[in-house]
This record gives C-alpha cells, structure tokens and sequence, in this order.
C-alpha cells in the first residue's frame, strides 16, 4: 500500500473516531445512581444556551443594604454565584450548580454559620426517601459529593460546597445545595467568614 493511501485511510479513522466521540458526548446525562446529593436532568439543550447569555458580573446594591461581613449572591436563573467582599475591593463570580426541580429550590436571605475543610456527607431525610440505595454516610475524600470545601448555611441542609464532578457546574443538578467547581469553592472558602450574607434569587 502507497504512503498516500495509508495517509488518507490514517485520516479517515481519525476523522471517524471523532464524529463517533462527539455523537456519545451529545447524548444527555442521566441520572446518576452513587452515592451522590444531585441528578442530572435529562435535556439541558435550551437551559444551558440561557446560562451562558445571562451569565455577567453584577452591582451588589439591588440586593443587598451594605457588604458587611462580606455578601454572597446565588442567582438560580443564571447558576452563577457573585461574591463582595466587605471592603468592595474584592469581586468574584463563579459558575454554579443548582438545584433540580423548583421544589427543591429554596430562597431567600440567609448566613454562613460553619465553613469545614474536607466536608463529611450524610444524605438528607427526603434525599433517603427517594434515594433508598444511597448510604447513609460518606467521608472526606474524592467520592465526596461535598466536594473539597462546605460553607454551612443558616436553613438545615443546605450548603455552598465544591464538587469532583465538573459535569455537575453550570447546570440543575443538585438536591438543594449550590455547588462550586473545587478550585472555586476553595478560593471562596478563603474570601467568606462565618457571618457572611448571602441572598440566593
């Protein structure tokens, strides 16, 4: 067989393999079945075109009366979360997931009041009621759906934490919960004290 030949067929595969690996990375995700606090919903076409339109920095005074102690705002239309820090010197906007369904969407004003490095995880009531599977404890470390870092909120159950499982960011994915990529939550971890406002909308 001639250099040539063996150059387009060497392409051909190429170019085959990656059409098929574009085709299966199209295909919607699906619930998950570990130990986790969040499902996948099962076509995020038009929702994720509508994050990235509305995804853009913020002034904090439509929310909040001052940046005492630090303020944090969790907009679940846009899965973003804005972060200043008292002085106003500071501003960051992260990605986010939210939660999965309306109901399970909680907002409001609240507080941090405990921020843990290396999260445990005990699934909540109502996650074991629809989760039966799930176990009923999950320590630190990489199977962790708390991710690296967990900034505890006034309203039982619910939390600003990271997550190993980027496909999770951007989209509705979480039980209640509003989740960070690991570096994120980690760099906001530092930024936030307990005491920190926060508004999710």
């Amino acid at each position: 067989m001639s250099n040539d030949m063996s150059r387009k067929l060497s392409r051909r595969a190429v170019m085959g393999t990656a059409a098929a690996l574009g085709a299966v990375s199209a295909l919607p995700a699906f619930a998950q079945s570990g130990a986790a606090t969040t499902e996948f919903e099962n076509d995020l076409s038009s929702n994720i075109r509508r994050n990235i339109s509305s995804f853009r920095s913020l002034q904090w005074q439509p929310y909040f009366t001052s940046t005492k102690d630090g303020a944090i705002l969790v907009d679940t239309t846009s899965r973003a979360l804005h972060f200043w820090s008292e002085d106003q010197t500071i501003y960051r906007l992260y990605p986010t997931s939210v939660p999965l369904t309306e109901d399970l969407t909680r907002r409001g004003r609240t507080q941090i009041v405990k921020k843990v490095v290396g999260p445990e995880w005990r699934p909540t009531p109502a996650m074991r009621l629809r989760n039966p599977e799930w176990p009923e404890y999950v320590g630190p470390g990489p199977d962790n759906p708390l991710g690296t870092h967990a900034l505890y909120l006034s309203w039982e159950f619910y939390r600003i934490h990271g997550t190993h499982d980027t496909r999770k960011i951007g989209r509705r994915s979480s039980n209640g919960c509003i989740g960070l990529y690991n570096e994120h939550i980690a760099e906001l971890f530092s930024l936030t004290k307990v005491g920190t406002q926060v508004l999710l909308i």
